[in-house]
């Protein structure tokens, strides 16, 4: 693991260490975490809604085998991976940099009684603590984002999947060059989030060939998720600024909000689907 992947784990951690808390207070029904998607454009479901729905859509895009085993790469609070493991009756390990998103995905996972099949640790996705051909499929949810070298993460995704076995990713990229009065909101959103660098859609093919694997799909469903999220998270931070200040501070919450990006349509969101060709291919 390269200094650089090892100070960028830190920085991650740390930054969802500080929002655990406030997600547990403040995040209602099961604490998500993730940009929502809504199918069509008149389609009125509230961000809660749309957030269930893309993990269904990322469900969908995986095709777990029932029984099968899966790895979720920045797990977060850990909702998706339990709605996976209800969906499949199969077991799912979820890895994070955030030591307070292991401990309270892990009590999420024994309160809904599937901890005997879902369980959660700290790691980075640079360096798998995991033995080849472990896992089934594997998907990350906004993960990715954060790596600073996604090719070193997609090896290590491809060195611990069965071959034939599955990945989903979502990643944000630039649909079109930012223009410079939109530039600011951007970098802001990318340091303050602790991003990796940029990418474009045309980055993916060779991304994904040079960890081994097999590109199924690349899509742009920016239409489906991008303004809908930003605008419902905008409301969320409004109608609670005062808690999410005294949980994060007021300096912090700023920092980390997103409305300045709401008019910024070049800023897009990518679904990606790869496989690990099977030993016939």
């Amino acid at each position: 693991m390269s200094s650089a992947e090892s100070t960028s784990a830190r920085q991650v951690g740390q930054l969802y260490d500080q929002m655990a808390g406030f997600e547990s207070d403040n995040f209602s029904g099961d604490h998500n975490l993730h940009f929502g998607y809504w199918d069509a454009p008149g389609d009125t479901w509230p961000l809660e809604r749309a957030e269930e729905r893309f993990t269904e859509l990322m469900i969908e895009k995986l095709r777990p085998a029932p029984g099968g085993r899966v790895l979720d790469v920045g797990c977060g609070m850990g909702t998706p991976a339990l709605r996976l493991a209800n969906a499949t009756g199969g077991e799912v390990t979820g890895i994070t940099v955030s030591h307070e998103q292991v401990k309270r995905a892990g009590a999420r996972a024994a309160a809904a009684g599937l901890d005997d099949r879902v369980s959660f640790r700290w790691a980075d996705a640079a360096a798998l603590p995991f033995e080849d051909d472990a896992f089934d499929a594997v998907w990350a949810l906004e993960s990715i984002i954060h790596m600073p070298d996604r090719v070193q993460v997609l090896r290590e995704v491809a060195r611990v999947i069965r071959p034939g076995g599955r990945v989903v990713l979502t990643d944000f990229f630039e649909r079109a060059p930012v223009p410079e009065h939109k530039r600011p909101a951007v970098e802001k959103f990318y340091e303050n989030w602790v991003m990796g660098p940029t990418v474009t859609i045309d980055d993916y093919p060779r991304l994904v060939r040079e960890a081994g694997l097999r590109l199924v799909e690349v899509a742009d469903i920016s239409e489906q998720v991008m303004r809908r999220t930003l605008e419902g998270i905008a409301r969320r931070i409004a109608q609670d600024r005062k808690h999410i200040d005294d949980t994060l501070g007021a300096e912090l919450a700023d920092d980390l909000g997103l409305s300045d990006l709401i008019e910024v349509w070049e800023l897009g969101y990518l679904l990606v689907v790869a496989e690990l060709p099977g030993e016939t291919d």
